[in-house]
């Protein structure tokens, strides 16, 4: 199978984190799988008048395209036309060449969330009208309509992420090439549920802190971040601390809160990143699934029994009380 690989807004941070990928890297897993790139503009080496031509091939039928991938999102500026954003060479808006080669792909995947939902591109008054390949925000119609399939029948695929884990982007890839991804397995917002049915709170560092409610108030300590510090782990779909980052990394693993970044319009959430709103003390964006008066109760509760080691640790920078010792039997 050949992939099509588009960079339209945004900054290549999705492709940059791609090729983070290891054990293999991203080249020898694709080539294991059968899968190879027709074009990527940072990847590839052919240019100018052999791009137009495979693009025409592509548009005419005498090439087939099996996978077409678009990172960052589609630009509608100005007045629909998406002449903001020209494919360099070619004269035409790269809205022109998506709405174009999307329809004759086998498969159409969005990278990042700048593909998936219009993302950091899209924030505040959008005068260039960035939206998704297949979403504007939350809400489905973009730069294709609601309605579109691909060759294969299924919808835009959304790899959601800000940016992408690199395996999310080759476990899809890889998925599609066995012919292993169907309707079924994509949530409500077109994400693949391999990871999308994960929490970013599940396998959190943290987890001991947040339990007691023992949270951090400034961003060099170690408590639960989600109190204060504006942390939606417990609400934001990936697997980030499951499978980590570099083998060993993710947002809350160095201490920083999760800002839902797989999820539509994670760019503006009326506050800052590292706030978390309030309404009479308590958070307004509680956890999944957890009514207000079940976590008022828990809340309660978990601060009155919390242990003095936890208590101390959530306001350090490292761990000030380690555990204590079991004592011997007599």
């Amino acid at each position: 199978m050949n992939i099509l690989w588009l960079q339209s807004a945004g900054c290549g941070g999705c492709t940059m984190s791609l090729l983070c990928a290891e054990s293999p890297n991203v080249m020898e897993l694709l080539d294991g799988a059968g899968l190879s790139f027709l074009w990527h503009p940072s990847l590839s080496v052919e240019t100018g008048a052999e791009v137009r031509q495979m693009l025409e091939q592509i548009e005419s039928g005498a090439l087939t395209l099996d996978i077409l991938c678009v990172e960052g999102s589609i630009v509608r500026g100005p007045n629909g036309t998406g002449r903001y954003h020209v494919l360099a060479g070619t004269g035409r808006a790269m809205l022109d060449w998506v709405q174009s080669l999307a329809p004759l792909a086998g498969h159409v995947v969005a990278v990042g969330t700048c593909a998936t939902y219009g993302g950091i591109t899209s924030a505040g008054e959008n005068p260039a009208d960035a939206v998704g390949v297949q979403y504007d925000g939350a809400h489905k119609g973009g730069a294709l309509p609601a309605d579109f399939r691909s060759r294969a029948g299924l919808p835009v695929i959304n790899v959601a992420g800000c940016p992408t884990h690199p395996d999310w982007v080759t476990e899809t890839l890889l998925l599609l090439a066995a012919g292993d991804l169907r309707q079924d397995a994509l949530d409500g917002y077109g994400r693949p549920r391999f990871y999308a049915d994960h929490l970013v709170h599940h396998a959190c560092p943290k987890n001991e802190f947040y339990e007691y409610k023992a949270s951090a108030t400034q961003l060099s300590e170690i408590g639960c971040m989600m109190e204060h510090l504006g942390c939606v782990g417990t609400q934001a779909a990936g697997d980030c601390n499951i499978r980590s980052w570099n083998g060993e990394g993710s947002c809350t693993r160095a201490g920083y809160p999760c800002i839902n970044c797989t999820a539509p319009e994670f760019e503006e959430p009326g506050h800052k990143f590292t706030e978390t709103p309030k309404f009479a003390g308590i958070p307004i964006g509680l956890p999944s699934d957890m009514p207000k008066a079940w976590f008022m109760a828990l809340a309660s509760l978990s601060k009155a029994a919390t242990p003095r080691r936890i208590e101390v640790n959530a306001k350090s920078d490292r761990i000030t009380v380690p555990p204590s010792l079991k004592a011997p039997k007599s």
